[in-house]
């Protein structure tokens, strides 16, 4: 078996099983409870100083 059939059997199984898990993963981790407040504060950063620059 030569080097791209073995890479393309392995991508077209293993990898696309891998990827949906890790996908998955990915909504979980973003929709777990508790998550709200720190993407809530994280998406206030640009609004937190508005009458003056930060200081350092």
């Amino acid at each position: 078996m030569e080097t791209y059939s073995l890479l393309r059997e392995f991508a077209d199984s293993w990898m696309l099983l891998f990827l949906f898990a890790f996908f998955i993963g990915v909504v979980v981790w973003v929709f777990r409870p508790g998550a709200t407040k720190e993407y809530r504060d994280t998406a206030d950063i640009p609004f937190r100083h508005e009458d003056k620059p930060a200081t350092e």
